[in-house]
């Protein structure tokens, strides 16, 4: 029987007399075929080295160590190291990291993977609560990992993968997209997790491309922009870019003779720009950057 295994897990639970940190967003998964399906959609296989967050009571973590080459598994909460050293006591490929991803020295980590020229691969169920800071940092970091797939609020895995003129497109869909594509590969209903949080989850794939998807000058700059047009969604690109570069009139001239040198509208909202527009906005803005 699975660590995720209802009764397993209650069993676990109940033996090292855990209780749940809501601060630390623990939701515990207690369905097999769904971290079998995670691991399908991550095509982890001996040839793969994988980087978990958050592995709870290892639930995940077994379901990679079966498949992978080695998993290295990071876990902020020290009360859950002893039991994760319980449950994966018959896996040797397994590493246990007793530290917040966001502070650990990842460089240095992946150095101890036994083969460490293998590729990358980041598989987790993300704490909800800080989703977004763990996955730009470790898209941000130097590391060539070459797949992320990972659960998180329906709303978020949404909000990465959205296309241009919809809802759900903003700053967040660029700042992933810039570097990864992005898809939903499938949808977590909340009723298999313990405690049931208040909202489905999605399985998002991420695969990092070969090179940006723009070129710009200043990425820097190329996100400050993209982050400006959406300051206020309802405003146009117009507004947001006046409440952001001032309203005198040398930076109206400069924003008109921008808009018209990439020939965009002022009149239209953030979402309706792509993200190769959006590096030609960027472009042409940048005698403006202070």
């Amino acid at each position: 029987m699975h660590i995720a295994d209802y009764r397993v897990t209650k069993a676990i639970l109940d033996r090292h007399g855990f209780s749940f940190k809501k601060s630390l967003g623990q939701n515990f998964l207690t369905d097999t075929n769904i971290l079998q399906k995670i691991v399908d959609t991550a095509e982890i296989d001996r040839n793969v080295n994988v980087i978990e967050i958050g592995p709870g009571i290892g639930a995940l973590t077994e379901f990679i160590a079966e498949n992978a080459a080695e998993v290295m598994a990071f876990e902020i909460d020290d009360r859950l190291i002893p039991i994760l050293a319980d449950t994966l006591r018959d896996f040797d490929n397994v590493t246990v990291i007793n530290e917040d991803v966001l502070k650990a020295d990842l460089q240095t980590h992946i150095r101890n993977f036994k083969n460490p020229d293998l590729p990358i691969k980041v598989v987790a169920n993300l704490p909800y609560y800080i989703t977004t800071p763990i996955l730009m940092h470790l898209i941000e970091s130097k590391i060539p990992f070459t797949e992320f797939v990972v659960m998180m609020q329906k709303e978020v895995a949404d909000r990465i993968s959205a296309e241009p003129n919809t809802k759900a497109y903003g700053s967040l869909s660029i700042a992933v997209q810039y570097y990864m594509t992005a898809q939903v590969a499938f949808i977590v209903p909340k009723t298999v997790f313990v405690p049931a949080p208040n909202v489905d989850s999605a399985i998002l794939k991420m695969t990092r491309r070969d090179a940006p998807m723009v070129e710009v000058s200043d990425e820097d700059f190329f996100f400050k922009v993209a982050k400006l047009a959406f300051l206020h969604r309802r405003k146009t690109l117009w507004n947001n870019l006046q409440s952001a570069f001032g309203k005198t009139e040398e930076v109206r001239e400069q924003l008109t003779q921008a808009l018209e040198v990439v020939d965009i509208s002022p009149q239209i909202r953030g979402e309706a720009l792509s993200i190769p527009e959006f590096a030609k906005l960027s472009e042409a803005l940048l005698p403006l950057k202070k």
